[in-house]
């Protein structure tokens, strides 16, 4: 009988990537650039030169101005019918799956280089739910992951979930009897997972996810903060009579979420927006919106909304989210109190989503030994204040945020 390859594992996230395997005993992470282990899960499609770039390159291609297209947070597409209709980028026509799988090949090839050998089979990392409990796109987004990969080369493709995966980073199988909770929270998704240590390896105890993660407190954040420069709120003079109406909301819904921008670009978008432009009583705003469209400036907004989030939760005072890309001196103030008011509804459904992991899980707060932190999102101290709240006696752990999950998935597919 044919001895079977080596398992590559990897993780596949909402904003990044990064993939690894069992070289001498201990994890290797796929080196994604210089000094580099994950890649921004991001795609450009340059119209001039009809390349597609990936992560870095993209993101810069992006803030270099050139003419593209620039696509992020396509995870959150997956089990949704957006995943498999058809449209035309550059010189063919292709679905989600065919540009996903393009990125996971870009991974896979890398991973081959530098190990050596072939890797037919996957073992990734899945989040405890994609989009909700219940939800009917659940299998469907596993489905369609799974067939991301295999259009990727991979010939055998399985699942871990990301918590899990973490826990067996953590060093838990060395850690017989402790109960730990990890909290993983990614670009797209928040998991929570119990779990005790046992001879055995890992004992899972309860899975349980809520659907929003580092992307959604960007949107809060832009819808709040950034929005109203552009005109949401404002009103506009009514076509027939006296009295007013409300901008409407889609649009700035839209423009503060990763994965619905590319979409505005439209000549219907640019008409509607212009019309809204003649009847604002506010043009100044709404020409602000109008000069984003026609720049296609959406994704530079978004990256300086993350920007000032982060720079925010750092705690040195005020963030600004600049906005010169817009109009010269355009900001947007972020103070502490700012950043808590926009994410305390996202807060109150972490804690929620925690105390029902708890529950499922049948044990209480006082049982949890560790708290083991993953994900970019999880430094953010909207996390840590709610976790610390339901757990004050655990130890709190924040090694490796970044590459937790691939470790662990490189332990596990060596094991498994």
């Amino acid at each position: 009988m044919a001895q079977r390859g080596p398992v590559l594992g990897l993780d596949f996230g909402t904003s990044n990537s990064a993939a690894g395997y069992l070289c001498n005993g201990a994890p290797r992470l796929i080196g994604m650039g210089p000094g580099q282990t994950t890649l921004p899960s991001t795609f450009f499609f340059n119209f001039d030169t009809r390349k597609t770039l990936i992560g870095e390159a993209a993101n810069q291609a992006l803030l270099d101005g050139i003419e593209g297209r620039f696509m992020r947070a396509l995870k959150r597409v997956l089990g949704t019918p957006l995943m498999h209709e058809e449209r035309q980028i550059l010189n063919e026509r292709v679905t989600f799956v065919d540009i996903i799988a393009r990125f996971l090949n870009h991974i896979k090839t890398r991973a081959e280089a530098q190990a050596g050998t072939r890797f037919d089979r996957v073992l990734s990392g899945r989040p405890v739910v994609f989009h909700g409990l219940n939800d009917p796109r659940e299998a469907g987004a596993e489905a369609d992951l799974r067939a991301c990969y295999r259009a990727a080369g991979f010939d055998e493709v399985d699942f871990m979930p990301e918590p899990e995966a973490a826990a067996i980073a953590s060093g838990a199988l060395e850690q017989t009897g402790e109960v730990g909770l990890i909290v993983d929270i990614g670009g797209g998704t928040s998991d929570f997972s119990v779990f005790r240590s046992t001879p055995d390896g890992v004992s899972v105890l309860a899975n349980h996810g809520v659907r929003i993660g580092g992307t959604d407190f960007d949107r809060a954040i832009s819808i709040e903060r950034v929005m109203p420069l552009l005109g949401k709120g404002s009103e506009l003079r009514k076509v027939m009579g006296p009295g007013a109406s409300p901008v409407p909301n889609a649009i700035f819904n839209d423009l503060a979420t990763w994965e619905k921008i590319p979409f505005l670009y439209t000549p219907q978008t640019r008409r509607m927006v212009a019309e809204l432009v003649q009847m604002a009583f506010e043009r100044e705003k709404l020409g602000r919106l109008a000069n984003l469209l026609e720049n296609e400036l959406g994704h530079e907004v978004a990256f300086a909304v993350e920007r000032g989030k982060i720079a925010a939760n750092a705690g040195h005072g005020t963030s600004v989210i600049a906005l010169d890309q817009i109009e010269r001196g355009l900001c947007a103030a972020l103070p502490p109190e700012a950043l808590s008011a926009c994410l305390a509804a996202h807060a109150r459904m972490l804690g929620t989503g925690l105390r029902e992991t708890l529950g499922f899980a049948g044990i209480g707060a006082a049982d949890i030994d560790r708290v083991i932190y993953v994900g970019g999102s999880s430094l953010m101290s909207v996390v840590s204040d709610v976790v610390k709240a339901e757990c004050p006696d655990a130890r709190h752990s924040f090694s490796e945020v970044f590459t937790a999950v691939t470790d662990g998935l490189a332990i596990a597919a060596a094991r498994g």
